[in-house]
């Protein structure tokens, strides 16, 4: 299996969430199924099923973040990076029309914590790999073919 990108800050938020998960959130739910399960019969117990339906999710998402975390490969910032798009870039970019979109590129498990990632997989981030200040960017969108063209590229974090 090939190991997925992700950069430091997305592996040390994973691995927040499963310390919570764990630590925090299992603990607690694992206490509310032991006090429903004293009440009496479980079968019409809500509490009881609720949480007990809650565990489950705890634990199954625990299992794919462990499996995940070991299956990841961080990606650093490097110094030669600069000047071109590469993963981990903040990139601005500009259509004929003055849109300007504004996108950080970084790994499937990542692009859900903010508006602004996208995945190193999709087609805007495969087309501006590699690519310098200035260059044009030509993406196959369900509407045809799109030109961007790169005005800022930017290795800092955007907090």
């Amino acid at each position: 299996m090939q190991p997925q990108l992700i950069t430091r800050e997305g592996f040390e938020a994973l691995q927040a969430e499963l310390k919570y998960l764990w630590k925090t959130e299992r603990p607690e739910t694992t206490r509310l199924v032991t006090w429903a399960a004293s009440l009496g019969d479980r079968s019409e117990n809500a509490d009881y099923q609720y949480n007990k339906k809650k565990l489950r999710e705890i634990d199954r998402r625990v299992r794919y973040l462990r499996k995940t975390l070991e299956n990841c490969q961080i990606v650093d910032y490097n110094p030669q990076q600069e000047g071109a798009v590469y993963f981990g870039a903040w990139i601005e970019l500009e259509d004929d029309t003055g849109q300007i979109l504004k996108v950080r590129i970084v790994g499937t498990e990542e692009i859900y914590r903010a508006k602004d990632y996208i995945s190193i997989n999709s087609p805007m981030a495969k087309a501006c790999i590699g690519k310098k200040l200035d260059d044009e960017v030509l993406v196959q969108t369900p509407t045809g073919l799109q030109t961007w063209y790169v005005t800022d590229i930017c290795y800092q974090s955007r907090a």
